[in-house]
């Protein structure tokens, strides 16, 4: 019998550092899924503990920034990531701790879901780390992805209809993230997302889905591209094969439980 020993160049890996839902719909249960679902070998490190299912959040209780480092850190000396995926961080001390950690260990490929609210409404990163988002994590991000809820409050524009997409997410673009992907789910009319990158911004359109099996959507789309890229996609391309599989996610939602249901994570 053969003995493998080491890890394999041909396996992609990817890292969740996000919160965990015990529903199972988001954070780091959606992203692991999500990682499952494109063949990428998905590690985790946990910054908050949620009580929650569909119908709301109950309890949260944040990590230390210790323990989020430590996590992070024994993932990246042992199992380097090709890309990692970054969600709700509950404090300002732990994005320090998550920006130190991504610098130290020069990770590629950061997707930075700008996690601030709940599908509930639950709120789910603290007013006073708005601002440490934005000046530690936002420079190292490959790209952001907000959606327009998130995109106001970075930019301080009033995100009312496609165009404002299109300035809002060059604004976040000048604030230090090499690109950005403006979610305009929030917005009436079809599902339209703007990517913005190398200086332009593109538009990517989908049907609406009318469903409120939508739990975990940013989640799963996040780290969605993160696998995409871990698989060696570049970003347009990552980010366009992302938002097809959630399309799919939505539709084929296994309608689980009596509120804001989970999306199907390993759609035909």
């Amino acid at each position: 019998m053969a003995i493998i020993t080491g890890n394999s160049n041909e396996t992609p890996t990817a890292l969740t550092i996000a919160g965990s839902d015990s529903g199972g719909g988001a954070g780091i249960q959606a992203d692991l899924k999500t990682f499952a679902a494109h063949g990428v070998y998905g590690t985790s490190a946990v910054t908050a503990v949620t009580a929650q299912n569909t119908l709301g959040v109950s309890m949260i209780e944040a990590m230390s920034p210790g323990v989020v480092a430590a996590q992070i850190d024994a993932v990246a000396v042992d199992i380097p990531p090709r890309a990692t995926k970054i969600g709700m961080l509950a404090n300002a001390t732990i994005v320090a701790a998550v920006a130190d950690a991504i610098m130290r260990h020069r990770f590629p490929n950061v997707v930075l879901d700008t996690v601030m609210v709940s599908k509930s409404r639950a709120r789910l990163l603290d007013d006073d780390a708005v601002e440490a988002l934005t000046t530690l994590l936002l420079p190292l991000a490959t790209i952001a992805t907000p959606n327009v809820p998130e995109l106001e409050a970075l930019t301080g524009l009033a995100i009312r209809e496609r165009r404002d997409l299109h300035r809002g997410a060059e604004r976040l673009a000048e604030r230090g993230a090499r690109a950005v992907l403006a979610k305009g789910g929030h917005l009436p009319g079809p599902a339209v997302d703007v990517l913005w990158w190398n200086g332009r911004g593109i538009e990517l359109v989908a049907d609406r889905i009318e469903s409120t099996h939508t739990h975990g959507t940013g989640c799963t789309l996040s780290a969605a591209i993160a696998a995409r890229l871990a698989l060696g996609d570049d970003l347009e391309s990552a980010v366009r094969a992302a938002k097809q599989y959630v399309t799919r996610a939505i539709a084929q939602a296994p309608r689980l439980g009596h509120g804001h249901g989970p999306l199907e994570h390993f759609p035909r």
